[in-house]
């Protein structure tokens, strides 16, 4: 999945860059808060990281203007401020939950996938389509109790197709939410990474649960 940071500490956040790549989030950073507002309002993310002390525009009015002009992306405030008071004022514009610094990675890890699961309907960190069972706490993978073993970027892919189960899904929309803004990538890659997908969930299996929508892109669909 897709996040967007906003946070004017540069070593932090190229620390939780790292922190989240490594747990197969994909990432894009903003240093100030106009900039960070633009990408937010702009560019299709599954959830923001955003600190309230920040140049330019602070926090809490990107969030005020996200919501003003509803857009409902999940949002979860990091700052050092830890007051009830910042707490209650930031949940109350439309903070999705809020860690105060410092704080332990795993924690924030946690948070933040909760918050992404609730937006899309799905509150358990399983995700399970028929006999295929995800767990995004530790991303294992079993279907009819074998264990699956994929790769960081095809546990993003199988991630944001069991999270959608039952909307069809394009290509754009895949590149868009496991590709960082300003990466380079080929037209065909993830036709490359669906196909390896198949090999390692659907084959040897009756049921393919990853279906192509001709013309339209893919849906994961079970009973």
């Amino acid at each position: 999945m897709k996040i967007l940071i906003i946070e004017d500490e540069k070593r932090l956040a190229q620390l939780l860059k790292k922190g989240l790549e490594e747990d197969s989030f994909t990432v894009d950073i903003s240093f100030d808060g106009e900039e960070g507002m633009h990408m937010a309002e702009t560019y299709p993310y599954d959830a923001v990281l955003l600190d309230i002390m920040l140049p330019g525009i602070d926090g809490l009015e990107i969030l005020r203007s996200l919501r003003a002009r509803e857009i409902d992306l999940p949002v979860l405030i990091i700052t050092a401020r830890g007051e009830v008071e910042e707490k209650i004022k930031g949940l109350n514009i439309g903070a999705d939950d809020y860690i105060a610094k410092p704080f332990d990675l795993s924690e924030l890890i946690a948070r933040l996938r909760s918050v992404i699961r609730r937006s899309k309907g799905k509150p358990s960190p399983l995700l399970v389509i028929d006999d295929l069972c995800i767990d995004t706490n530790d991303r294992s993978i079993t279907r009819a109790g074998r264990e699956i073993n994929l790769s960081a970027r095809e546990f993003t892919l199988l991630e944001y197709l069991a999270l959608n189960a039952g909307r069809v899904v394009s290509r754009t929309e895949l590149i868009d939410h496991i590709y960082a803004t300003d990466s380079e990538w080929d037209s065909n890659v993830i036709d490359v990474y669906i196909n390896y997908l198949r090999n390692k969930i659907d084959k040897g299996f009756a049921k393919p649960l990853i279906q192509t929508k001709r013309g339209a892109g893919y849906i994961m669909k079970g009973e």
